[in-house]
């Protein structure tokens, strides 16, 4: 009797075990699907300095702590834990100055595009802020459809879109949303 009860009380595991079994298969297309795509990057590197330079003459230096290179149809370095970079003049002086917490560069075509807390500070010290930034290295200009706001030391400037040279020194504002003129004491803050 015990062991007709034990059965009993165990049997309705059965289906349970069976259906856990047959959820467990996996579906070689899916997997086929899945492990085709090289998803991984091809090289990766931690801390990273990277040198540009033109004649012998330092131009870029570009910082992060993280960089993952992926080559594709298009080969593209992405620097998921942000980057700052550096834009030098001729004589080693640091003209402009990039953040942002996540950036992406495409070898082929020559452009970067800086993402999330993006900030730009000029020889000035003029200051852009914005979400996205794109830079196109060829034509040394940077651009952005996005929100914009343009500290000077006189002035704040709140806009949609930009474009202006690499130096961040000439610059256009698309679509102006507001002006706040800055006191004498807002003026001396940095």
């Amino acid at each position: 009797m015990n062991q007709l009860h034990l059965m009993y009380r165990f049997a309705y595991l059965i289906p349970i075990l069976f259906f856990l079994s047959a959820a467990c298969k996996n579906n070689i297309d899916t997997v086929n699907a899945v492990t085709a795509k090289n998803t991984f990057p091809d090289k990766t590197g931690k801390d990273v300095e990277l040198i540009f330079s033109d004649s012998a003459k330092l131009k870029i230096k570009l910082i992060s702590p993280w960089l993952e290179y992926y080559t594709r149809d298009t080969s593209y370095v992405i620097f998921p834990k942000g980057v700052h970079v550096l834009f030098y003049d001729d004589s080693a002086k640091i003209k402009t100055e990039l953040t942002a917490k996540y950036g992406i560069r495409y070898e082929g075509i020559g452009r970067m595009e800086a993402k999330n807390d993006v900030t730009l500070v000029n020889e000035k010290g003029e200051r852009l802020n914005t979400e996205h930034l794109i830079w196109d290295e060829q034509k040394q200009l940077i651009y952005t459809e996005a929100f914009v706001k343009i500290k000077t030391a006189n002035e704040i400037i709140y806009g949609n879109g930009l474009e202006s040279n690499q130096d961040f020194t000439r610059y256009k504002i698309k679509n102006i949303k507001g002006t706040l003129a800055l006191s004498e004491d807002e003026h001396n803050k940095k």
